[in-house]
């Protein structure tokens, strides 16, 4: 049970973003309780060992960093440390009846040379280096500010200072500016798959969701590079979780908040827990979960449901399998992105199949080694057997595809995901999956209800709802995690400039707790 009865700030839930939060106010010298329903903190970011008798620890839900600023890591003294990949991404195709791909990585000729290949000459590429070269330069300018006030809608496009740049960003649907700068349907497949991460959405769809996913993706750390998390995500966390309490604040776990009142000056947070319910006061009360669950406990009317869409594969493998495409070993394939069936029109055909009711017929992914880069997650003796993990994430596979029956959707999903990666492979990925202790195949899938099962993630969305433009907008305050309590903040990812590994709620909610 909480050691006292009033706190400076209560913290409700302790992922990622409320350990952030936690820590920095800890340091700032208030009085910090969070209240945790789980038996661990890390929210989604932890690493598990889901295989019996296995000792792999996977990072289970959310698997690469991106997002999370230097600024945090730094500010808090966290010992949590990310390797580069060797390679960007491998993306294998048959053309003229002959497997073959594109590799972006291992520098700057071998790709050049890869491209080429794929597509004839050197157009592609260069087109290629000319459009990252704009987003680079976006990251640059926008990235930083994520950590500061929200900037007002004008000062963001002054910041970014290219009219260019912000219409393909910003004003137009993404799809626009992958048809005009690349002809090959490959390669516009390629980058239009950043703006589909966890987003139900078609190139053209005029909400612009899948442009906000998109700068996201490409934004992190002032270049767009996606990190592994050496130790996994779980060491991430528990590197934030122990700074917190070092800083002197109290995490409970098993306590479930059920309720959260206020008078705008002080709040009374009820919870419960294995042997009964009980109340702990605050002055600030920070929730890190999503909008909807944050309704629900001021009893309020909750916001439009949000929807996931992304099926999440978890395996280990005794080696990597063998690729149809000999020209690429195996161990830089699948050392960066590795994607399966995402050619532009593959995208746009699983969307529209997903769209009327169905499961997309060839379904797209994407996978990653995290062994490849990180051994560490693996114990020594699976190291010296070739042991690997595969992580894999699903793309236009929305919750309501499952509401009929999850383990029946789950399961023929599975099998359609597999048969596309084994389209690539000279075995299939099951004759080299590892057994765990009871002679079971290690793979587990997870869709968008066991998301929202097991992490209460609204409609199984990794973001909490639609992403937001990193700019003000109507009611989003100073900071982008005020409600319309004063002393009631949301530091989940549902809060403007959410979404993703970041920690960026949680510095911007404590930094508005503090009145900076």
């Amino acid at each position: 049970m909480p050691a006292q009865d009033m706190y400076d700030a209560v913290i409700v839930g302790g992922g990622h973003n409320g350990l952030v939060a936690a820590a920095y106010l800890a340091r700032a010298g208030r009085s910090v309780l969070v209240l945790e329903r789980l038996p661990v903190t890390g929210g989604a970011a932890v690493s598990t060992q889901p295989f019996a008798g296995v000792d792999a620890r996977l990072s289970r839900y959310s698997y690469l960093v991106s997002l999370l600023p230097g600024k945090i890591v730094d500010d808090l003294g966290l010992t949590f440390h990310v390797r580069k990949r060797t390679v960007s991404s491998y993306t294998p195709v048959e053309r003229d009846g002959r497997p073959t791909g594109l590799l972006v990585g291992g520098g700057a000729d071998r790709t050049r040379a890869s491209f080429a290949h794929l597509t004839g000459d050197d157009r592609e590429y260069d087109a290629w280096l000319a459009f990252y070269d704009m987003t680079r330069r976006v990251a640059e300018r926008v990235f930083p500010t994520l950590t500061e006030p929200l900037p007002t809608r004008d000062e963001l496009r002054a910041r970014v200072a290219d009219e260019r740049a912000w219409n393909t960003l910003f004003e137009d649907p993404i799809g626009v500016a992958v048809e005009d700068t690349f002809r090959d349907d490959l390669v516009r497949g390629v980058v239009l798959t950043d703006a589909l991460i966890g987003t139900f959405a078609d190139a053209h769809d005029p909400s612009l969701r899948q442009n906000r996913c998109f700068l996201y993706h490409v934004i992190g750390g002032g270049t767009g590079d996606w990190d592994v998390p050496v130790g996994g995500m779980g060491a991430f966390t528990d590197a934030l979780a122990g700074t917190a309490r070092a800083a002197g604040a109290e995490i409970v776990t098993g306590h479930e908040v059920t309720r959260v009142d206020t008078d705008g000056q002080r709040a009374e947070v009820t919870f419960t827990t294995a042997s009964g319910e009980g109340r702990v006061a605050g002055r600030h009360v920070l929730v890190n979960a999503s909008p909807r669950e944050l309704s629900t406990l001021l009893g309020e009317e909750p916001p439009a449901p949000a929807e996931g869409a992304q099926l999440k594969v978890n395996m280990l493998l005794k080696r990597l399998p063998r690729l149809r495409d000999t020209s690429v070993d195996p161990r830089e394939a699948f050392a960066g992105t590795f994607h399966i069936a995402e050619g532009y029109g593959q995208l746009a055909s699983a969307f529209g199949q997903a769209a009327a009711g169905e499961l997309p017929a060839v379904p797209p992914s994407e996978i990653y080694c995290h062994s490849l880069t990180d051994p560490t997650i693996l114990a020594p003796d699976l190291v010296e057997r070739g042991y690997q993990t595969l992580t894999l994430f699903g793309l236009h596979t929305p919750a309501r595809l499952f509401r009929d029956d999850n383990d029946a959707a789950r399961a023929a999903l599975l099998k359609a995901t597999l048969a596309a990666l084994d389209a690539h492979l000279d075995e299939p990925i099951e004759d080299v999956l590892a057994l765990d202790a009871d002679g079971r195949p290690c793979i587990e899938a997870k869709t968008p209800l066991d998301l929202e099962r097991d992490l209460r993630l609204p409609g199984g969305n990794i973001f909490h709802r639609d992403l937001a433009f990193p700019y003000a907008q109507e009611d989003t305050g100073r900071w982008g995690v005020e409600t319309r309590h004063p002393n009631i903040l949301l530091c989940g990812a549902g809060a403007v400039r959410g979404g993703g590994v970041s920690g960026i709620p949680g510095h911007n909610a404590a930094m508005a707790a503090l009145g900076e």
